[in-house]
């Protein structure tokens, strides 16, 4: 039985709440913080409503994410054994300070960007290494879906059946309809910065740069569709050529359709996507940040959302046996059941379980180690044991190749 802090409120910190309430067994004390605390105030009520069985505790804090003093006197306050961080990833390094100052575990889904640049890469939070070890701590990087689920995939590729992955293919569809003309699945600032960027992949030992949404090919995902998936750069491609020496090339693809696209497009033409702050009666305002204000949040878009997400890997390299081989790993996910569930739609909640899962991993300790991780570092097994159990079931495909060279 464990205290832990949620630093967030927003669609994915509503799931990991309501996760950590089904498991009471691993989480008995939950504190949800946040900027605005009627946000977790909400979250906490529906927790009381939808899940009066669970003897798991739940209050709520205001905090600033981005004031380390304010984030060192609220952990010490409350006592955890570490804190889930599902607030902005510009958020991450101050985060990751008061865990190092206050001694206690840190994970979060996505990794460190400044909030001035458009870029976003593992250097910063690698750099915490030897401090978290020296301090007998644990920091999990990326403990989301993708990244998260998907470095813990390809884990599963190298444990089980490839003696060398050569080729490797993540591949994200949203094959879902909210009913609003245009709408982020996730916080729009952060959705809209990694999709206006250019793309990247890995080829032979070398990033390669694409324009956005420059490559593109129809993949079919089981169970769900075949839809026109596009080339973008993604955070787990940086640790997993890292730690998967053998792979060759490594592509992340994501699904759009025509109607989000051409939004897009018409709001980058007019410059509301920049992150270049402006004067707008006297006050300095970045327009991507307007139009977030604008924009339904990604929690609001739950209740009526219907169709499935699909996220999966395909490997292809050199089985156990020495033979070619290609392999798909992957779930299926219907916004439906997640609303029923959780009063989330499915984006929200496959980036919030596997965080659930991954403190509880850490909380038992098996995945309980001093040091700054990626998921792919960590054993595969328990972790797709408890995606399982959780509501993220995991489905395996043998022999067929469904994202094509």
């Amino acid at each position: 039985m464990s205290k832990v802090i949620i630093i967030g409120a927003g669609g994915v910190a509503n799931v990991v709440a309501k996760k950590c309430a089904q498991n009471d067994s691993v989480f008995s004390e939950v504190l949800i913080a946040t900027r605005t605390v009627s946000k977790a105030d909400k979250i906490v009520a529906e927790i009381k409503q939808h899940m009066p069985e669970s003897k798991a505790v739940f209050t709520t804090a205001t905090v600033d994410a981005d004031n380390v003093p304010e984030l060192v006197e609220l952990i010490r306050r409350f006592g955890p054994k570490m804190v889930i961080n599902v607030a902005l990833p510009y958020q991450d390094l101050t985060i990751m300070d008061a865990c190092l100052e206050t001694g206690v575990h840190y994970l979060d889904t996505a990794n460190y960007e400044p909030k001035d640049v458009a870029k976003f890469e593992y250097s910063w939070q690698w750099a915490y290494q030897d401090r978290f070890k020296e301090a007998g701590l644990t920091a999990l990087l990326g403990c989301g879906f993708d990244p998260g689920a998907t470095q813990a995939f390809t884990a599963h590729h190298a444990k089980h059946h490839f003696s060398e992955i050569h080729y490797l293919d993540i591949v994200d569809c949203n094959n879902g309809n909210h009913g609003k003309a245009f709408a982020t699945n996730f916080n729009p600032e952060i959705n809209i910065r990694e999709i206006t960027a250019n793309g990247r992949y890995w080829d032979n030992g070398e990033w390669v740069e694409t324009q956005p949404l420059e490559i593109a090919q129809d993949i079919y995902y089981p169970k769900v569709a075949t839809r026109k998936s596009f080339v973008l750069y993604h955070e787990e491609l940086e640790s997993l050529v890292k730690h998967f020496p053998t792979i060759k090339r490594a592509r992340f693809w994501m699904t759009f359709g025509e109607a989000y696209i051409k939004h897009l497009n018409v709001l980058e033409g007019i410059g509301m996507t920049s992150i270049e702050p402006i004067d707008f009666n006297g006050q300095q305002i970045a327009p991507i940040e307007f139009l977030k204000a604008v924009l339904p949040a990604p929690e609001s878009l739950a209740e009526n959302y219907t169709g499935q997400t699909c996220i999966g890997v395909q490997a292809k390299g050199i089985g156990k046996d020495g033979q070619p081989k290609v392999h798909f790993v992957y779930n299926v996910k219907d916004h439906a059941d997640c609303y029923r569930e959780v009063q989330a739609q499915g984006v929200s909640y496959t980036t919030g379980v596997p965080a659930m899962i991954g403190a509880m991993l850490m909380l038992s300790g098996d995945w309980l180690q001093p040091g700054v991780w990626n998921v792919e570092q960590l054993d595969p097994d328990p972790f797709f044991d408890a995606m399982n159990k959780w509501g993220l079931p995991i489905d395996e495909l043998a022999g067929i190749e469904l994202v094509k060279d």
